[in-house]
């Protein structure tokens, strides 16, 4: 019964205050100034609360959930993964004029060799149904004298646990784009003093461009696997936005010959 109640006066309260600032909002033109003065400085109160409701109401109750691993994966699938700066929140939503050799959340870093960086990079929150990711990265590029840009992804050291030659390392990006330009995605796998390398061009045209790297073509030292990482390089970027929506890596074996 005391719950009840409580939420009773808890509606009644609302719409004596909602009715209350009605009734402001109406007469504001025509309110004493020295009332209007504590009117405007008791709404910028609320307003400020309510501002700080609404963002976290919003982040936690729009799709795909803060955190969210979920995308579809190929069968047989021992390994996958999605780098932290597409499932939470980064501390620094954006960024202006970013330097080469910025690092974006913990495992993404950008570079670029430009004189004068007119570049920025923005954290955006992901809310349509179709997107698996909770956040995606937006970067804008204005004038370009560069004459390479790339994110560098560090794939976590689990992916180098158990791989061999035999696997197929997939990456599934969603990528939307202001006009065409080139993407490459350039797998690097180091292995003591030795990295493979393989570079694969991400189709256009297509709103999740997947790539397969297939590590049967390399000449991979399995037992001395040390780090992967990828780099995603942009080419002929100026003026252009491009948002990655989402970037998901997999493993797998490759079928039989």
């Amino acid at each position: 019964m005391g719950r009840r109640n409580s939420r009773l006066i808890d509606r009644l309260l609302h719409r004596v205050m909602a009715r209350r600032w009605r009734r402001a909002a109406r007469i504001a033109a025509t309110t004493d100034l020295d009332r209007l003065r504590k009117d405007r400085a008791r709404a910028r109160e609320l307003n400020a609360a309510l501002s700080q409701f609404l963002h976290v109401a919003d982040s936690r109750l729009a799709l795909p959930r803060i955190g969210s691993t979920a995308f579809p994966k190929p069968p047989g699938t021992d390994w996958s993964w999605r780098p932290q700066l597409w499932r939470g929140p980064l501390a620094r939503k954006g960024m202006s004029g970013v330097e080469s050799k910025t690092i974006i959340g913990e495992e993404v870093t950008l570079f670029h060799d430009c004189k004068i960086s007119e570049l920025t990079l923005r954290q955006l929150r992901n809310t349509r149904e179709q997107d698996l990711a909770p956040f995606g990265l937006r970067l804008d590029v204005f004038r370009f004298d560069g004459s390479f840009l790339s994110l560098v992804i560090d794939l976590p050291k689990d992916a180098c646990s158990g791989l061999t030659r035999n696997h197929l390392i997939r990456l599934d990006p969603i990528i939307e784009w202001e006009k065409p330009l080139e993407i490459f995605a350039r797998l690097n796998v180091q292995h003591g003093p030795n990295t493979e390398q393989i570079v694969r061009e991400l189709p256009l045209g297509d709103n999740g461009p997947m790539v397969e790297f297939d590590l049967a073509y390399t000449k991979l030292n399995e037992k001395r696997v040390e780090r992967i990482w990828l780099d995603l390089i942009f080419e002929g970027p100026e003026m252009n936005q491009v948002t990655i929506r989402d970037l998901t890596f997999s493993r797998y074996p490759r079928a039989a010959l």
